[in-house]
């Protein structure tokens, strides 16, 4: 049997946090489980560009009257995302070792911070619709959203050549996901069948005109009287989100860091010793970049 000593503990509490804080940002998430998420252990640091590789775009060669094919130059579908976030939480255990004991202690302390991270990835996701120049934006400002516009988005994204097998995303505000479970075709059971009865009896839209719906609470907003709500339709390689590792903390400043990746998803956790609270600090941080991949793959739905 080992001996228990202070550093096994400290790791064994470090360890203990990553492992549950990483299940906990991925629950938080809405976007950044939808889109194309890039993730390789691989140390990095804030401002590296990442290289990240996309489908191509391929067209058919033409042969000519003397037989031979003439070359057409495919996009190699590389896209540039630059690490630009670095993104912190932090909370203090004043007794880290009733988190062994109790681990329900964790959530209580950890939770918020979590919350935390999964708010900032989610808000620099959801601020990426402006760059979905390719395609109009369809609905207009201050309105309710209507069967006709998610009609108009969907079929904007067919003639930018989504593919079918390629599961479509829309994302709303509570106030447009709530005018969608009132769309009289789509909230009752004569019209939509079981959708619409989990509408009606759930509040869940489930699917609408190809589209899985969800909603967010950090969808952007602009402008005013009236405001605008920056809804976004789009599919996976529409947005890319790229993730890699932070370095461990420097030898001899008695920090312990631990890594919990799951995914294509990863973060960091470090423990260290705050004297001026008699407490022992952690800090979840995430390094990552986010950008639109295929511009023609979404479209800024307003309502």
């Amino acid at each position: 049997m080992g001996v228990i000593t202070s550093s096994n503990v400290a790791n064994a509490i470090v360890k203990l946090v990553a492992v549950d804080a990483l299940p906990a940002l991925m629950g938080n998430l809405v976007m950044g489980n939808l889109v194309n998420r890039d993730f390789e252990p691989q140390l990095a640091q804030a401002g590296d560009t990442i290289n990240v590789p996309i489908p191509p775009t391929l067209v058919a060669n033409n042969i000519a009257e003397a037989g031979t094919v003439v070359n057409q130059s495919p996009n190699l579908g590389n896209a540039q995302i630059t690490l630009n976030t670095h993104a912190e939480a932090t909370f203090q255990i004043p007794d880290v070792t009733k988190v062994l004991a109790v681990p329900d202690l964790l959530q209580l302390y950890m939770r918020p911070a979590v919350v935390a991270l999964a708010e900032k990835i989610e808000t620099d996701l959801l601020g990426l619709y402006s760059q979905f120049t390719a395609n109009l934006p369809v609905g207009a400002a201050g309105s309710s959203i209507t069967e006709a516009t998610i009609d108009l988005a969907e079929t904007a994204l067919f003639q930018s050549k989504v593919p079918a097998s390629q599961p479509k995303y829309l994302v709303t505000d509570a106030n447009t996901y709530s005018q969608l479970r009132q769309i009289a075709r789509f909230s009752e059971f004569q019209t939509a069948g079981e959708a619409g009865l989990r509408a009606l009896i759930d509040g869940s839209v489930g699917k609408i005109k190809d589209f899985y719906v969800f909603r967010s609470q950090f969808v952007s907003k602009t402008g005013s009287s009236p405001t605008t709500t920056n809804n976004v339709a789009f599919a996976k390689d529409a947005i890319g989100l790229v993730v890699r590792r932070l370095p461990q903390p420097l030898p001899g400043t008695g920090a312990i860091a631990e890594y919990a990746e799951f995914g294509n998803f990863g973060i960091r956790v470090v423990m260290s010793y705050q004297p001026n609270t008699l407490a022992q600090q952690f800090t979840v941080d995430v390094l990552y970049g986010c950008s639109v991949l295929r511009n023609g793959f979404g479209v800024q739905v307003k309502s």
